[in-house]
């Protein structure tokens, strides 16, 4: 089960309007070991695209140092989809590659940019197997 924190969710649901059309995406770190998701990073989608998000190497090299220095492990690690429900793709499924981290897609596909319904899940996803989990949404 994920517990997020209500401002953490809204700060992802943010971003994925932000940036829509494209697709967003970051991460939230936490305390290694603590499955607690802490701190928000947006990241830029190097991809730009509507359909496929991508972490640019370089920052995703710095995040990870940056995580390291702090004792810090990836959470969360989220984006969203624009034209599709909020479930893993092929591709997102493919480039999984924290197994203890909780993968949130955010659909804005009914309102884009707009404030309005959106869609809110999270999965953990091993070695190719997507599993749903449910989601606390904390105060």
């Amino acid at each position: 089960m994920l517990r997020i924190s209500q401002e953490l969710v809204d700060a992802i649901v943010r971003h994925a309007r932000q940036d829509h059309p494209d697709e967003a995406c970051g991460v939230i770190a936490g305390p290694s070991g603590s499955d607690s998701p802490q701190r928000f990073i947006p990241m830029l989608n190097a991809a730009r695209s509507p359909n496929f998000y991508e972490f640019d190497s370089m920052d995703l090299l710095k995040l990870y140092r940056d995580m390291d220095d702090r004792d810090e492990e990836p959470v969360v690690i989220y984006h969203s989809h624009t034209h599709t429900e909020a479930y893993p793709s092929r591709t997102d499924i493919a480039y999984a590659s924290e197994p203890n981290a909780h993968y949130v897609l955010v659909s804005t596909r009914e309102t884009g940019a707009e404030d309005g319904p959106f869609e809110f899940r999270s999965f953990t996803i091993v070695d190719g197997v997507v599993t749903e989990e449910d989601v606390e949404i904390l105060a």
